[in-house]
């Protein structure tokens, strides 16, 4: 019978917690929009800060390697399609 009353004291505690902290958590006012809107594009400075852009000669042979895969790739389905179109005309010729 001790070992129940020690539970139940050590439960009454932790209820007690959860109320208190429900009752903090709505007598917290919730900021307004403009608060929340300048919170926003305070941290979003904050963030934009920590960013490492990159280097002029960085940017200058990124964009190069992503025109050349440009047109590798436009080369190659161009080479598909007139391969396409090749066996297609033949197929059609075969069986008119």
């Amino acid at each position: 019978m001790a070992e129940n009353e020690k539970v139940e004291q050590n439960t009454q505690p932790a209820s007690s917690k959860a109320d208190k902290a429900k009752k903090d958590k709505k007598s917290e006012k919730k900021p307004g929009v403009f608060a929340r809107i300048g919170r926003w594009f305070h941290e979003l400075k904050v963030e934009l800060k920590k960013v490492v852009w990159p280097t002029r000669k960085q940017t200058l042979n990124n964009t190069l390697i992503v025109i050349a895969c440009v047109v590798f790739v436009g080369i190659f389905i161009w080479l598909f399609d007139a391969v396409a179109n090749a066996l297609i005309q033949a197929l059609f010729h075969l069986f008119s």
